[in-house]
């Protein structure tokens, strides 16, 4: 049964190494992020999961001991999901992220694995997250993911007139913790805005179903025309 999740944007720049010189603009999203990180531990999980956007080519579960890398960004930087042996493939980008948050702070309060979520349809991403949370008697998801990508003329898909109603929606929705609403993400909508977080929330809206979790919102904002949320479910 799912007893917490925390949501946390997942692009690289997160990660002090690799922002460098831009490094303090995503100050607050890493308190914010350190702060729903301690909502996971208080719930005092028998499993956490790590939740993330992938390719086709990286989706599936990831073993505790997975490790990622951020060396394709320029930086010699190495993490891995928790402790154990070093699987098969390297984690995809939002994993990592998620493994680099974990290290800052000092994850210990249960074993660690990973789910690296292709560009599934709704009712695949719902039914995923019904299985992770069924695992455990207490379950626990980091859930890696961003919003549109179309906020502004520079953002990574150029100016888009429909993100900003999407991302208003989504941090409704995981403010709120309105699994009803997540699920309603319209798919075809947010590939369109690039919005690389759809999937894994929609995993964590199936993950949730009944499981009584009150929301609360901690970041939104959208520094580089992308949208960034954070939030904390207990």
């Amino acid at each position: 049964m799912l007893v917490a999740a925390a949501v946390c944007p997942a692009p690289p720049l997160l990660v002090p190494e690799v922002a460098a010189g831009a490094a303090a603009e995503l100050g607050d999203a890493r308190t914010a992020c350190s702060d729903a990180l301690a909502v996971l531990a208080a719930s005092r999980p028998d499993l956490l999961v790590v939740v993330g956007a992938a390719d086709q080519d990286h989706g599936g579960p990831y073993p505790q001991g997975a490790r990622g890398s951020f060396r394709g960004h320029g930086v010699e930087l190495d993490v891995q999901l928790g402790d154990g042996d070093e699987g098969p493939r390297l984690l995809p980008t939002s994993l990592a992220v998620g493994a680099w948050l974990l290290r800052g702070a000092r994850w210990g309060a249960a074993p660690v694995e990973g789910l690296g979520v292709a560009e599934l349809e709704t009712e695949q991403c719902l039914r995923a997250g019904r299985d992770l949370a069924a695992r455990d008697a207490r379950v626990a998801l980091l859930v890696m993911g961003d919003g549109s990508a179309c906020r502004t003329l520079k953002a990574p898909g150029y100016l888009d007139e429909r993100a900003a109603g999407f991302d208003a929606a989504a941090a409704r929705a995981l403010g709120s913790a309105d699994t009803a609403a997540l699920a309603a993400l319209d798919v075809d909508l947010a590939r369109r805005l690039k919005a690389a977080g759809r999937a894994p929330w929609q995993v964590l809206a199936g993950a949730a179903e009944g499981a009584g979790l009150d929301g609360r919102l901690l970041y939104e904002d959208a520094p580089y025309g992308v949208g960034y949320f954070v939030a904390a479910w207990s």
